[in-house]
């Protein structure tokens, strides 16, 4: 659903900066790493954007928008391949809570 509602923001910025006469950013333009730099930070916030946001040009603000888009469907993608990798080493829910309810019984159950 995360992605899906990124992705239909992503289509909105892109039909903005054609609507408008301007261009998207190359992903390797200087603009784009430049914002890509700035992800890479751990503390990120709309409070560390704001200056980037609210003294902007639309056209840049949208292009800014559409690097911190990639940005969190990058960080998705991320996040599933690291559930996946649990599930098969861990198993699902049902799987975990079946384990927890045989070690309750067998009485290996952690206090």
């Amino acid at each position: 659903m995360a992605r899906a509602s990124l992705e239909e923001l992503l289509g909105d910025y892109r039909d903005y900066l054609r609507q408008h006469g301007h261009a998207q950013w190359d992903k390797n333009s200087r603009e784009a790493l430049y914002v890509r730099k700035l992800g890479a930070r751990n503390d990120e916030s709309y409070e560390f954007y704001r200056s980037y946001i609210e003294t902007r040009p639309a056209e840049t603000v949208a292009n800014i928008l559409i690097c911190l888009i990639h940005r969190a469907n990058y960080l998705l993608d991320q996040q599933l391949r690291q559930l996946e990798q649990e599930f098969l080493q861990a198993g699902g829910l049902h799987e975990r809570m079946t384990r927890a309810r045989l070690a309750v019984r067998n009485g290996k159950a952690k206090n």
